[in-house]
């Protein structure tokens, strides 16, 4: 995300606006969009030099092809052929009835409490800063070019910020992350909504805002920024990683993972018709009450993994206090 804010900036600022042309007469905001066929021109040529997983190999059948691999990668190839075939022993391919409980007709809690935690990652709304940075600085009264600025360093700032969570997730728990994450963004949301509620505003609709509340502003949405990244940001996907039982693990990730992109889409699409209802006051306080509730279903329905095995995460995930 850094890199694509910083390519935008550095483009529109060559064009001298994002919809001024630039190379070939094509406007800036094109070549913005065209210059995400470069990482993803490199990811391509990385994953064709990726070899194929040896547990998928053994898996299809394919004995020789797997022992090529491990046979590159170091190690006796037969012997660890044996080891991947001793641990597929009894598993089965992931399939959605893996998420019934056994003798019911019911979900197992643990997946509910995986669904909430991929849907209140995106419920915050922290998609909506980096996808819709520039145009809420711009709805603030913000020039493109300071928009794009602020952006800029939203994206060097969710960096720094997911540096204490690696060095924070093993010493103090994942569950304590996530509750000081939630407080961080319910407090720096709700200020951002105090901010632009008391904002005057201009003849063209837009909040104008004195010095003194640009500077809160600007402040409260890089440490929202903060609390998400040393939080929910990466914390999630550990939890998500940990919390399941094997017998389920292979489809309850699937189901998450697959909550999480459909969140991200539901707030992303809604987000400007409720910046046109609301304007940005409505908007953070809808996102700060999202973070409200987050709070309440991670102190009352997580359960901390740190330390435990998979073996111990056999019965899920149930109340479990700080």
């Amino acid at each position: 995300l850094f890199f694509a804010f910083l390519s935008n900036y550095l483009i529109a600022h060559a064009a001298g606006d994002a919809s001024a042309p630039l190379w070939f007469g094509a406007p800036a905001w094109r070549w913005m969009f065209w210059m995400e066929a470069v990482p993803a021109a490199v990811f391509l040529a990385g994953i064709l030099l990726i070899p194929e997983s040896p547990r998928y190999l053994v898996v299809s059948g394919r004995l020789d092809a797997a022992r090529r691999i491990f046979t590159r990668l170091g190690g006796d190839a037969n012997e660890l052929v044996r080891q991947v075939e001793q641990s597929l022993h009894g598993e089965h391919r992931p399939r959605l009835a893996d998420l019934i409980e056994a003798g019911t007709r019911r979900i197992a809690p643990v997946v509910w409490v995986g669904i909430g935690l991929a849907a209140f990652q995106q419920f915050v709304g922290i998609n909506v800063i980096f996808y819709y940075g520039a145009v809420l600085w711009e709805a603030a009264g913000a020039t493109k070019e300071h928009a794009l600025q602020i952006n800029l360093l939203t994206g060097f700032v969710n960096i720094l910020a997911t540096i204490p969570a690696i060095l924070l997730i093993d010493r103090i728990g994942r569950k304590p992350l996530l509750v000081a994450g939630s407080v961080g963004m319910a407090v720096t949301l709700g200020l951002l909504a105090v901010v632009f509620a008391l904002a005057a505003v201009g003849i063209d609709g837009k909040p104008v805002l004195s010095r003194g509340e640009a500077i809160t502003g600007l402040i409260a949405a890089n440490l929202y920024v903060v609390a998400f990244g040393v939080s929910w940001g990466p914390v999630m996907w550990v939890l998500l990683g940990e919390m399941f039982p094997n017998r389920l693990r292979g489809a309850a990730l699937a189901v998450s993972g697959a909550t999480n992109w459909v969140a991200n889409f539901a707030v992303t699409l809604t987000f400007l018709p409720l910046l046109n209802g609301c304007g940005l006051a409505g908007a953070y306080g809808l996102y700060a009450g999202a973070a409200l509730v987050s709070l309440l279903f991670v102190w009352f329905a997580v359960r901390e993994t740190k330390g435990k095995t998979l073996e111990q995460m056999q019965d899920g995930a149930t109340v479990d206090a700080v």
